[in-house]
């Protein structure tokens, strides 16, 4: 009797083998892989690439020599400190700021959450250095604060503790977001049966409540220190004399036309972004502190005792308020005449930009329209291939298309400047270099709010599509997308928002021809044009407030649409 386990060597199936004769029973989708790993290495790995290449390779010859000079130098070595230093403070307050907003919001009976949540978000739908902004006007030497209510004109406004002050405001958002997620999650039946047992509110909170939120935490934290150490914005208004790597690398490379090392400035930040999004991304996301069960017993209790929830409400009422004043302040300012010296009521400042200015308002639009539809729908299509989908180069698909947004956008400005700047693919000074880099730099957020959304759809719902005979486009088309139509809504609002607010990945990128309005808005600073620079923000606000309730329409339309078909 034969074994049937028993099998011949040769006959076992190579699953490479195997996964390549599944692409090629729909030759559509096996050239839609290849064409993904194919713009994914352009655009994505090859521009990394070259800055790299021309931090070591001099001449056509390996050299160190720029390396060697960089790091015996005082001014990388304190660049390189300053940049982790304001990281490493910025996350621990924007995270802490986050995690009392989020645990307000999430776990309590307090009023005004809808509000505070919509105030939360102001720094994220914004240009990233609104708040360095208000800081200037309010503080700065014809500040509002410092020169018009206490008569000083010598406050030095710029340095470290405006940065860190600024940061914490602008990233605690990306903090509370986390964590109102991870506070929600918990069940609230374990917390109600230690305080069935005798256990108080604070033991509670410091026992189960806050070590079940530590993954998220940690988490928060990287993704804080990732985006501080990378921002160029904010370092390049209000830096002064505590120089960052990112600002530096912009200055030896506009300023003194070293472009060698300018790139190796930029390709030091990837030592400390890269290891922080990476241990993000493959540890502290695998870490699972599970509370929730099969068991219908998902329940949030929302704490109403007024010795919490009173503190709580002052909090955030207070870090809602000093939001507003920037913002206030900023709008206010949009509407005088000259900053510091006539403060009459004008739209002088308006006027200028629709006359003067209006074609940054118009090409930011145009390239933001043009590439938030490319990034979302092409982060679902590599969403949908990594989840349903088994092909050779997968691991290398998911690595490619996260490089762009793990890596400092200052490195990909650089990177493209290179990369596009003799032919075949001649892009410097075109719209198609802007778009394609606003496209790859945004494009991992979309993939994971895919990914996300179909692991919790059960597989066989699309393999009944393809037991009917459906391919695998009829079936993201018409299945797959529409029950990840939240997650294009994240990804649409993503992509739009920060194309229109993005500086470090483009700044390298502008021309004549194809100047933006975030740009504008640092130039309108650096020559004192304050009014101008706000007006700027305001319109910008205004157009992201807008494109988001559009987009919100049409993909409720889409859903609509989908249900109706019969």
């Amino acid at each position: 009797m034969v074994n049937s386990k028993t099998t011949d060597p040769g006959s076992k199936t190579n699953p490479y083998k195997l996964h390549l004769a599944m692409l090629w029973k729909e030759p559509w989708l096996f050239l839609l892989v290849a064409a993904i790993l194919l713009s994914l290495f352009i655009f994505a790995v090859y521009p990394i690439y070259q800055v790299i290449k021309v931090t070591v390779v001099d001449e056509g010859r390996f050299s160190l020599a720029v390396i060697g000079q960089s790091l015996q130098s005082s001014y990388f070595l304190s660049s390189f400190w300053n940049s982790v230093q304001l990281g490493i403070i910025a996350a621990l307050l924007a995270t802490l700021l986050g995690f009392v907003f989020a645990f307000a919001i999430a776990r309590t009976g307090m009023k005004g959450k809808k509000f505070f949540h919509l105030i939360a978000m102001l720094p994220i739908i914004s240009p990233p250095f609104v708040i360095a902004l208000g800081v200037i006007l309010l503080f700065g030497r014809t500040g509002l604060i410092t020169n018009r209510v206490f008569g000083l004109d010598n406050v030095d406004v710029y340095g470290l503790p405006s940065l860190i002050f600024i940061q914490t405001l602008a990233f605690f958002p990306i903090a509370y977001l986390n964590l109102r997620g991870v506070l929600e999650s918990i069940d609230s039946s374990v917390e109600d049966a230690a305080l069935n047992l005798g256990a108080t509110r604070w033991h509670v909170f410091r026992s189960i409540t806050f070590p079940l939120a530590v993954p998220g935490i940690l988490s928060a934290m990287l993704l804080v220190f990732i985006k501080s150490i990378e921002d160029f914005g904010n370092p390049m208004v209000l830096g002064g004399d505590y120089n960052t790597l990112a600002v530096q690398a912009y200055l030896q490379i506009t300023g003194m036309y070293d472009l060698r090392s300018g790139a190796f400035l930029a390709i030091a930040l990837l030592l400390p972004s890269l290891t922080a999004f990476f241990i993000q991304k493959y540890w502290v996301s695998k870490k699972s502190y599970v509370t929730v069960t099969g068991k219908p017993s998902n329940l949030t209790i929302r704490l109403t005792d007024k010795m919490i929830v009173w503190p709580l409400f002052a909090f955030c009422g207070l870090i809602t308020v000093v939001v507003l004043v920037f913002y206030i302040m900023v709008g206010y300012v949009a509407l005088i005449h000259l900053w510091g010296v006539d403060y009459s009521i004008t739209l002088n400042n308006f006027r200028y930009i629709f006359t003067l200015g209006f074609d940054t308002v118009r090409n930011s639009l145009i390239l933001s329209v043009i590439s938030t539809p490319i990034t979302a729908l092409l982060g679902m299509v590599i969403a949908f291939l990594l989840i349903r989908k088994k092909f050779p180069g997968k691991k290398l698909m998911e690595v490619g298309s996260m490089l762009t947004f793990a890596v400092p956008g200052t490195v990909i400005g650089i990177g493209y400047i290179l990369s596009f700047n003799d032919y075949p693919l001649l892009l410097t000074g075109t719209s198609a270099i802007i778009i394609l880099a606003l496209t790859f730099r945004n494009l991992q957020v979309g993939i994971e709010a895919g990914t996300n959304s179909l692991r919790q759809v059960d597989p066989s719902i699309e393999e009944a599509s393809a037991v009917l005979g459906a391919n695998s486009f009829t079936t993201f088309w018409k299945i797959s997308l529409p029950m990840m139509k939240s997650a294009l809504f994240s990804g649409l609002v993503y992509s739009f928002v920060r194309s229109m607010t993005s500086v470090s990945a483009i700044i390298f990128l502008i021309s004549v021809n194809w100047n933006l309005m975030t740009i504008s808005i640092l130039s309108q600073i650096e020559a004192s044009r304050l009014g101008v620079a706000a007006a700027y923000c305001v319109i910008l606000i205004f157009i992201v407030l807008i494109a988001l309730g559009i987009l919100q329409f049409m993909v409720n339309q889409l859903g609509s649409t989908k249900r109706r078909t019969p």
